[in-house]
Parts: structure tokens; sequence; C-alpha cells
């Protein structure tokens, strides 16, 4: 894991935020996604640099097309957001989980 996926695991692992279960790593289709909650139809993605440049963006657009087609929601973060702002990232994921 990278360690913007590290930091956020440890909010996510073992239900100790909201008591939703989170798995990381979990294949969807011919993606893998970083973090998904089967319960809620819920994928967290965390980008970073490579996912500004033109063909990342498409590719990141077809995937989330994919996904959204299977019934998931996204959040995607950007791993700034995780060093500058987890509160926030956390408070974007629990308004999701209460929808």
């Amino acid at each position: 894991m990278t360690p913007w996926e590290t930091k956020l695991w440890r909010y996510l692992r073992a239900k100790r935020v909201w008591n939703y279960k989170f798995k990381r790593q979990v294949p969807i289709g011919d993606y893998i996604v970083d973090f998904c909650c089967q319960k809620k139809k819920l994928v967290i993605e965390l980008d970073g640099g490579g996912h500004s440049d033109a063909f990342a963006k498409t590719q990141d657009q077809r995937r989330g097309a994919y996904l959204e087609s299977k019934g998931y929601t996204i959040l995607r973060f950007w791993n700034n957001e995780i060093d500058k702002n987890i509160e926030g990232v956390l408070d974007t994921i629990n308004k999701q989980l209460k929808l």
C-alpha cells in the first residue's frame, strides 16, 4: 500500500469507523479498487499525481463508468487530501455511508 492508503486504512479497517466493513484491493470485474464497502456499494479511490494526465483521466473515467454501471458509488481523494485534511475525507465518507 502507498503511505496514503496506509493512513486511510487505519480508519477504515476492522469496522473502526461507522461500523461498516471495508476491504482493500478488491477486484471488481477487470479492476482492482483501493477500498470497498460491499454493503453500501461504496468504492474509495486514492489518486496521486499520476492520475492528472489526459490518459489517466480517460482510464479513470472508463473505470468509473464501469463501476457505476455495477451500482457502485465512487469517492476519489487526492493523496494530499489524506495528508492535509483527513478529517474532511472521513466526513465525506461518513456522509456517503449515511445515504
